[in-house]
């Protein structure tokens, strides 16, 4: 008996402001953005961005008062175990997607997780993109006061910068080069008018894509322990699946909410590596590659952390390392945030 094929859940966030519905509202005009059922969630006793979404041939939700990060989680499931109801009663039509629109102020991280762990939705919708819209004009502004959009930053597999056709060149450009750091991995994408085609947006991220840093740069082996930072290891030789994950499982379990993102390619002896990517406590079913993306076999392991210094999980990984059987290990850059 096949196994039903999970829907795609796009999960938009982004600070306050910073344009998820001006994107979306777009998006949902093209061809590529039919068949496509949209949950929003908004503070207040009146919505108004799930109007603006609205169109006579696309499922729009609205999920209640409060953050879907946490208040309102059941709204979320009960909004996708409705979905899957009306679908196979031929209320709706198939769908092609989920897009979940976050409130400018949630944490993905449990968002996530809901979908991974709940008995039913796990076996019918899978969490492809994390997709994280920034201000050009206030968005260094929001990095600078607001932990909560350092996190959708971290989290995110695609980072799209909004509203640069009224933003200056060079402040854009700076908060390029550090939403760069903040999140190496991701890819990034600018929309002047909130204009990003459908195809680009919805395009899942390859598992090999990783932005890495330039060789030196904000290299130090210190720590910035209080200071959100991006950290980067490799190292040679094939390891043990099992006791890395043992290792990865506790650093998680210790320091969960400190770890941001974890991202990265892990060799395990076989033809190809396995894909790393996990959101603070959360990790996606690690990915078993085919064949290495390049003709660099090392294992590479980027961790964005806040509150916890690189030194100490360098440490951790080292103190695990007769376990894991890997070879040297490399800190290859800790550049602060």
């Amino acid at each position: 008996m096949n196994k039903p094929v999970k829907k795609p859940v796009t999960v938009v966030t982004g600070f306050l402001g910073s344009g998820k519905t001006t994107l979306l509202s777009r998006v949902l005009l093209e061809p590529e953005g039919a068949n496509t059922a949209v949950l929003v969630n908004e503070f207040g006793e009146i919505g108004l961005d799930h109007h603006l979404l609205r169109r006579s041939d696309e499922k729009t939700v609205l999920l209640g008062h409060g953050c879907v990060c946490c208040t309102t989680r059941d709204d979320l499931v009960e909004a996708l175990l409705a979905l899957l109801d009306e679908e196979d009663r031929g209320e709706i039509p198939p769908l092609d997607r989920v897009v979940v629109e976050t409130t400018g102020l949630a944490d993905p991280a449990p968002i996530l997780y809901t979908i991974f762990s709940h008995p039913v939705l796990q076996h019918h919708y899978r969490v492809d993109l994390v997709v994280s819209t920034v201000d050009a004009i206030n968005g260094a502004l929001h990095l600078d006061h607001n932990p909560e959009s350092i996190k959708q930053v971290a989290a995110a597999d695609k980072v799209i910068l909004t509203k640069t056709d009224v933003a200056e060149r060079e402040t854009a450009q700076n908060l390029i080069a550090r939403l760069r750091t903040i999140n190496p991995s991701a890819a990034l994408f600018e929309a002047p008018l909130g204009e990003i085609s459908a195809e680009e947006l919805f395009r899942p991220v390859d598992a090999t894509h990783r932005s890495a840093p330039g060789a030196g740069e904000g290299l130090d082996g210190g720590g910035h322990v209080a200071r959100t930072h991006s950290t980067s290891f490799t190292f040679d030789g094939p390891a043990d699946w099992a006791a890395f994950g043992i290792w990865l499982s506790m650093l998680l379990h210790a320091r969960g909410e400190s770890v941001l993102r974890v991202k990265g390619l892990l060799d395990v002896g076989g033809p190809g590596p396995v894909v790393l990517n996990g959101v603070q406590h959360v990790m996606h079913p690690p990915q078993h590659l085919d064949a290495w993306p390049d003709e660099d076999h090392r294992s590479r392991l980027v961790l964005i952390a806040r509150g916890v210094s690189s030194g100490e999980i360098l440490a951790s990984l080292k103190a695990f390392r007769p376990l894991v059987g890997a070879g040297p290990l490399l800190l290859e850059a800790d550049i602060p945030v």
